[in-house]
């Protein structure tokens, strides 16, 4: 089992200590958060919390992924940074497939790409994409980063993005793997049909383990249960190694943990110092024991 360490809405300069920290303790990977604006006013409900509320986002700092990403790769040698996840259909995929590759070559293959839909249509106003038909856009863009990350001259002419021969240099020397997010139907199949994992977004562990088995089901109508393919979960079951084997047994390959709440209003208080003694003791008590 790899572990993924959590932190978010933080103070920015914790980041780079904190990814050291994360290595040095054995976690396989460090999920960075993605953020663009704050609507002053918005209808639209936050699809992972128990109430919804969107107020604890406000004055809350979220360093650009990839730029963040590009910092933390810099003093840490082994750690993967893992998008959680990057909204993909607001940006242009020909200049994610730039930064990510960049990423990828800079940090010697360190990045899997979490992407997934965002749940404010005011992101899309905001960059000047059409909210509607945006499951659609999200595949053509996946596409695009495959083609123009995989290497040589690559071409595509879609509904949304028209492309003559191109290519891009450098590319990575492994190919970057692509983890879908979401918990719809959609989402799942996505995932299934296009992408090399799945990142579950939280939620209670009936509700996991119904993801878990209708992922299965849909990976086999969409003819991809064979291939090599990542589950990355969060789960109260990550904290026990107990719980670890039995999420294990259900396919998960890598388990998000993070060590507080952060969807409250307000500045996170918690010192680094106490952000590391966590980090460390959860690897001490079940990465260590986990995968000795």
């Amino acid at each position: 089992m790899r572990f993924t360490y959590a932190e978010t809405m933080t103070d920015p300069s914790y980041y780079l200590p904190l990814a050291r920290a994360a290595e040095a303790a054995g976690y396989a990977s460090f999920s960075v958060p993605d953020s663009l604006i704050y609507p002053k006013e918005s209808d639209t409900s936050y699809p992972y919390t128990p109430e919804g509320d969107r107020e604890f986002l406000e004055d809350k700092s979220f360093i650009e992924t990839f730029v963040l990403i590009a910092a933390m790769g810099a003093v840490t040698s082994t750690i993967r940074f893992t998008p959680f996840v990057l909204k993909l259909p607001v940006r242009p995929p020909v200049l994610v497939a730039k930064q990510a590759s960049s990423i990828a070559c800079l940090t010697g293959n360190r990045l899997s790409l979490g992407v997934g839909l965002s749940p404010w249509p005011e992101d899309f106003a905001a960059m000047g994409v059409p909210w509607s038909r945006r499951g659609r856009r999200m595949d053509e863009a996946i596409a695009v980063l495959r083609g123009l990350t995989g290497g040589g001259y690559f071409e595509h002419h879609g509904d949304f993005y028209d492309l003559p021969p191109v290519k891009m240099a450098p590319i990575p020397t492994e190919p970057i793997p692509i983890l879908v997010g979401g918990h719809s139907e959609a989402a799942l199949r996505r995932a299934a049909r296009l992408g090399d994992g799945w990142m579950h977004g939280g939620g209670g562990p009936e509700e996991l383990d119904a993801l878990l088995g209708r992922l299965a089901t849909v990976r086999t109508e969409e003819g991809t249960a064979g291939r090599p393919f990542e589950v990355h979960a969060i789960s109260l079951d990550a904290y026990s190694v107990d719980g670890v084997k039995r999420l294990a047994d259900k396919g998960v390959t890598d388990l998000i943990v993070g060590f507080r709440w952060p969807y409250v209003k307000g500045p996170d208080l918690e010192p680094l110092a106490t952000k590391i003694e966590h980090l460390e003791r959860f690897a001490e008590s079940v990465i260590a024991r986990v995968n000795p």
